[in-house]
């Protein structure tokens, strides 16, 4: 196919993937989930595992191979911009009150999780399905110990403002363990992904970019930007002019951590961490949420979807490798986060919430999902069965949070007092 045939083509697949996830979208939305569940789920119904499956010539016709490319670049693009939105939502003043509590929740979520998934890699290494033939054991034990680990942060921080636990020792507790939690996570990935291709010096030099990378940002662009916040809070709105350079970072900072070798939501992150609060972060999520979210994001669901084949899952011990995977996501977050809340003192019920809403995985998994998948670090096998324990435990967050905050009529007396705002 030509470029010209291919641009054209985008927007039939552009308009076929809004609408599934739009339709499928307001069909969780009935059954009390979030909308981005919905989303993840139409990723899926578009890829072989059903559209492939059902109707093989309309989905070869309407995805073909080449057209993969350009889903891909602008997905990437929105997952940037997700990210970058994601690191301006990133509040430390929510994790110092509640410090000691969300350390030892953050690192009970992590550590569990990360150990069972690391033995689970070393156990499934040598069988060549799982991982890329260049993949090491230490590297495998790495990525899929960081997979498991990983939490839902935005949802998370979704579910704790829609419910109005914004402000209080729960949500707190939530946010900053959530936080702390996908950080460290990350942290393990960036140090995974500049090992690749064993040259020490190329990951020495990620490693070290990384760093001053962050640096440079932290102690330099964000005092730079402190008048440009001051401006912003004092008129009200962003013109388009600041927004546009804003977003010139955004792509710098992406391009430049793509280009060291670590990823570009690192950099697209780490720059919205930087960005001044107040209005100046109100602004910016006014106008970027609604075209990241409505518009870019479905992309990267799609893609998601198209690289997932559920029919790889062939085999009763893939099966029951799958069953595997689950269960040790399920057990190995939630329980040692509800453990540690309980160890701090936390009520019972507000301990159990906690876990469950840590156990959430979501788009952050799909995330490293695809990483893991671009990068050769793992197989569409392993991909499949991952993204389907990313479905179900996000799938699980809603339901068992509201059945679990119900229990004492929303968490009454223990929740404390809703900040407004």
């Amino acid at each position: 196919m030509s470029n010209f045939d291919l641009s054209v083509l985008f927007f039939l697949q552009l308009a076929v993937i809004l609408g599934t996830c739009r339709a499928v979208g307001a069909l969780a939305r009935t059954v009390g989930q979030p909308v981005a569940v919905g989303e993840m789920i139409a990723g899926v119904v578009l890829g072989p595992s059903l559209f492939g499956l059902v109707a093989p010539s309309w989905h070869a016709a309407l995805f073909p191979k080449p057209s993969m490319t350009i889903i891909f670049a602008v997905a990437q693009v929105g997952i940037a911009l997700y990210m970058f939105l994601v690191g301006v939502e990133f509040r430390l003043d929510l994790i110092r009150p509640r410090a000691p509590s969300a350390l030892s929740v953050s690192a009970a979520g992590i550590v569990v999780p990360f150990l069972l998934g690391g033995l689970i890699a070393l156990a499934v290494h040598a069988d060549g399905v799982m991982f890329r033939p260049n993949v090491t054991q230490g590297q495998a034990f790495l990525y899929l110990g960081a997979a498991m680990s990983i939490t839902a942060f935005p949802m998370l921080a979704r579910i704790v403002q829609e419910r109005g636990l914004t402000g209080t020792p729960l949500g707190t507790l939530a946010l900053a363990a959530g936080s702390l939690d996908d950080a460290a996570a990350w942290s393990v990935l960036a140090v995974l992904l500049a090992t690749l291709g064993n040259q020490p010096m190329i990951a020495v030099a990620a490693i070290g970019g990384g760093i001053v990378y962050m640096l440079v940002v932290l102690l330099a662009v964000r005092p730079a930007l402190r008048p440009l916040g001051a401006r912003v809070e004092h008129s009200g709105t962003m013109s388009y002019q600041l927004l546009g350079f804003v977003l010139v970072l955004v792509m710098l900072g992406s391009w430049f951590t793509d280009g060291i070798g670590i990823y570009a939501v690192f950099g697209a992150f780490v720059l919205g961490t930087a960005m001044p609060r107040g209005r100046f972060a109100d602004e910016l999520e006014r106008l970027l949420t609604p075209v990241t979210v409505g518009l870019l994001l479905p992309l990267f669901f799609a893609y998601s979807g198209l690289n997932t084949q559920i029919g790889l899952v062939n085999s009763w011990s893939l099966v029951a490798l799958a069953v595997l995977i689950v269960i040790a996501a399920c057990v190995g977050k939630a329980v040692p986060c509800w453990l540690a809340a309980r160890l701090h003192g936390e009520p019972p019920d507000q301990a159990l919430a906690i876990g469950v809403l840590m156990n959430a995985r979501g788009l952050m998994e799909l995330i490293i999902l695809n990483i893991g998948y671009e990068r050769g670090i793992i197989t569409q096998t392993l991909f499949s069965i991952m993204v389907m324990m990313a479905l179900v435990t996000t799938f699980m967050a809603t339901p068992l949070f509201e059945l679990v905050h119900g229990r004492k009529g929303r968490l009454a007396g223990l929740v404390g007092p809703v900040r407004s705002g």
